[in-house]
């Protein structure tokens, strides 16, 4: 349901940024609006409590953000309050955010290594990645994970590319398994 709801909303907002021709407007303030909302849980509580009235919490929101973001933002933020969705907030802003990267061809890519890389190293992974994908952009995630004993993992979305040595590993020892000897 949640997953339900942060789609009608995103793609709400995704599409009156496209008409207002603001969505990079829109896309630097709900990152900024994201972060927010997860730095301060209280905020959250707040305006899940039953004992505030709607028109309280509009007023609270007001309050906090009127002024430092845009009126459209402003406007969804009321309306998302009225309807009594505060809770889906931090999943509406996320679906919205990976929505307008998809639309301006930013990709996350994870990329996991058995050892830190150089910096090279990153900028070598990152310019191969867009000379083969649809991307013109893309965040990079690193991470060491040393049970992978030399290569890479890449995600990037539901893709991944594993060329790790443990995967090599695990798939000759199930090969070697499947062996008979006579």
């Amino acid at each position: 349901m949640a997953k339900l709801v942060s789609k009608v909303y995103g793609d709400a907002l995704f599409e009156e940024s496209i008409e207002k021709q603001s969505v990079d407007t829109l896309f630097h303030e709900v990152k900024a609006l994201l972060a927010i909302w997860r730095e301060n849980r209280e905020l959250a509580e707040l305006l899940d409590n039953p004992k505030i009235v709607k028109e309280e919490k509009i007023g609270i929101i007001t309050n906090i953000f009127a002024g430092r973001v845009s009126d459209d933002l402003m406007g969804f933020l009321a309306v998302i309050v009225d309807k009594g969705r505060q809770k889906d907030i931090p999943a509406i802003c996320t679906y919205f955010i990976d929505t307008v990267k998809e639309y301006k061809k930013i990709g996350v890519a994870h990329v996991a290594s058995a050892v830190e890389l150089k910096s090279e190293q990153k900028a070598m992974i990152e310019q191969r990645l867009l000379e083969t994908t649809e991307y013109v952009e893309f965040e990079m995630e690193y991470s060491v994970d040393p049970s992978l004993i030399g290569g890479l993992v890449i995600r990037i979305g539901d893709r991944v590319v594993d060329s790790s040595i443990k995967t090599q590993i695990n798939e000759l020892h199930r090969s070697l398994s499947k062996l008979q000897l006579s």
